[in-house]
C-alpha cells in the first residue's frame, strides 16, 4: 500500500464499520477463508482489544500451516503456483479463442495497486489469443465498481476479473454476475463461492502472524509494542490484525496503542511521535502494511532515539533505509506478482483445464538474510520487491526503473 492510502479511505469511509472492505476473510466459503463472524476464544490481554469478527479459527490454523508447506508448479514462477490446490473441472466454460477479457478493478490509488495494475497489463500483453481487454477502475468507490461490473457483463466479455474494492457490498455484484460469465476473483475475497477460482497469496494471518512473531521474538519480555493499523473493516487489513493479536496475547509484551493510521505517512510518523513522547519508549512497531514504514522510522530520528524492531514490507524505501541503518526489521509481503495470475487463470478456464477453487500463492517473507535478494536500487522507492515482473517485457522502465 502507499504513504497516501488516503484515496481508499474516502473510497471506503461509508463501509469503514461494516464487515468488509478489502480481502482474505469472507464468509468460510471457496472464495474466501472466511469473513463469517467466527469469534476465537483467546483472551484479550492489555492492548489488544476484543478478537475481529473476522478472525475464523480454521482459517488461521490453515494460513499459518500453509507458510511451511510446498507449493506446486513452475519453481522460478510463484504467481503459477498453488499451495495444496483442490482442482476443479473448467470443461464447461471452454470455448475457442480470440478472447476478450475484462477487468474491473478496485483502483490504482496506491503504490502497490499501481505495481500490480503495471504487472497485469504486461501479462496480458504476452498472449495473442487475447485480443482485447477491457478494465474499468472503480477509484476506489462501491457504487462505481458495483455499475462497472454490469457493464462489463454486458460487453460481450469471455471472462471477467474482478478485484472487489470491499468485501460484502460487492458480494451481490459479483453472485449476479457468475451466472453470466466465468469469474475470477483475486487479491480481495467476497461471501460467495461462485466465481471459478479465487487467487491471492496465503492471506492477512500469515502476514500478521510473520511479524508478531518477529517481535515476539526481538523484544523482551515486558517491552511496549505499538500497533499501527490503515483501516478497520478491511478484511486481509483485519485477519492480519486478528493474527497479530494471537501472539501479542500469548507473549509477554505490552501492546500500549493500537492506532489507525489512513495509509498516510505524516499521520503515521504523527502517531508514532506521540508515543514517544507519551511513553518514552517504544521497543517494537507492528504494522498490517507497510507502506509508510519510513515514516515510523524517521519519527525516532527525530527524536533522536535508535529505531526499535520494526515491520514493514516489501516497498523499496523500507528495505533501502533498513539495509542503510542496519535495523533489526522484518518485511511480511503480499507479493504484487498475483496480478499476473488472473489472467493466466482466466485462458485456462476459458480452454476448459483445471484451476484451484482456492488458489493460494506463496508469500515469502524478507528477513535480515534475504533483504539483498529483494533490494532494487534501481527501481524507485515505491516498487514492490515481489512484483514477479523481471521477466516481462519493458522491465524495469515500465516499472519506473532504470
Amino acid at each position: 500500500m502507499n504513504r497516501s492510502i488516503a484515496a481508499l479511505v474516502a473510497g471506503a469511509s461509508a463501509l469503514l464499520l461494516a464487515a468488509g472492505c478489502a480481502s482474505d476473510k469472507p464468509t468460510a466459503t471457496a472464495t474466501a477463508p472466511g469473513a463469517s463472524a467466527s469469534a476465537p476464544a483467546v483472551a484479550a490481554s492489555s492492548g489488544t482489544g476484543e478478537q475481529s469478527k473476522f478472525f475464523v479459527q480454521a482459517d488461521f490454523d490453515a494460513e499459518l500451516a500453509m507458510r511451511t508447506q510446498d507449493a506446486e508448479g513452475p519453481a522460478d514462477k510463484p504467481w503459477e503456483q498453488a499451495i495444496a490446490p483442490e482442482m476443479i473441472d473448467t470443461a464447461k466454460y471452454k470455448k475457442d479463442g480470440p478472447y476478450h477479457l475484462c477487468f474491473s478493478n478496485a483502483a490504482v490509488n496506491n503504490p502497490w495497486r499501481q505495481v500490480g495494475w503495471k504487472t497485469m497489463q504486461a501479462e496480458v500483453a504476452l498472449h495473442k489469443e487475447i485480443t482485447k481487454f477491457t478494465a474499468l477502475d472503480a477509484e476506489g468507490k462501491d457504487d462505481k465498481q458495483i455499475s462497472d461490473i454490469a457493464e462489463l457483463v454486458g460487453q460481450d466479455c469471455d471472462a471477467l476479473i474482478v478485484s472487489p474494492n470491499t468485501t460484502a457490498t460487492l458480494t451481490p455484484a459479483v453472485t449476479a454476475a457468475c451466472p453470466k460469465i466465468p469469474v475470477i476473483v483475486f487479491d480481495r475475497g467476497v461471501e460467495t463461492d461462485c466465481p471459478v477460482t479465487f487467487i491471492n497469496p496465503i492471506g492477512g494471518y500469515a502476514f500478521g502472524a510473520d511479524g508478531a512473531e518477529f517481535l515476539v521474538e526481538k523484544v523482551p519480555a515486558g517491552g511496549k509494542i505499538l500497533a499501527l493499523r490503515i483501516l478497520p473493516g478491511v478484511d486481509v487489513l483485519e485477519t492480519r490484525w486478528s493474527a497479530a493479536k494471537v501472539s501479542f496475547d500469548k507473549s509477554q509484551l505490552n501492546v500500549v496503542g493500537v492506532e489507525f493510521t489512513d495509509g498516510d505517512a505524516a499521520k503515521t510518523k504523527s502517531i508514532v511521535s506521540d508515543y514517544i513522547q507519551r511513553h518514552g519508549k517504544i521497543d517494537g512497531v507492528w504494522m498490517d502494511a507497510g507502506a509508510t514504514a519510513v515514516a515510523a522510522i524517521e519519527a525516532f530520528e527525530d527524536a533522536g532515539q535508535p529505531v526499535p524492531a520494526i515491520v514493514g514490507e516489501d516497498q523499496q524505501d523500507f528495505l533501502q533505509k533498513w539495509k542503510d541503518g542496519g535495523l533489526t526489521a522484518v518485511a511480511p509481503t503480499y507479493p504484487t506478482y498475483q496480478w499476473r495470475t488472473p489472467v493466466i487463470a482466466a485462458l485456462k478456464i476459458l480452454k476448459g483445464e483445471e484451476v484451484p477453487k482456492r488458489w493460494k500463492l506463496p508469500q515469502p517473507k524478507i528477513t535480515s538474510e534475504s533483504l539483498d535478494t529483494y533490494l532494487q536500487p534501481n527501481m524507485p522507492p515505491l516498487h514492490y520487491a515481489l512484483c514477479g515482473c523481471e521477466d516481462l517485457p519493458d522491465f524495469p522502465a515500465k516499472w519506473g526503473g532504470k
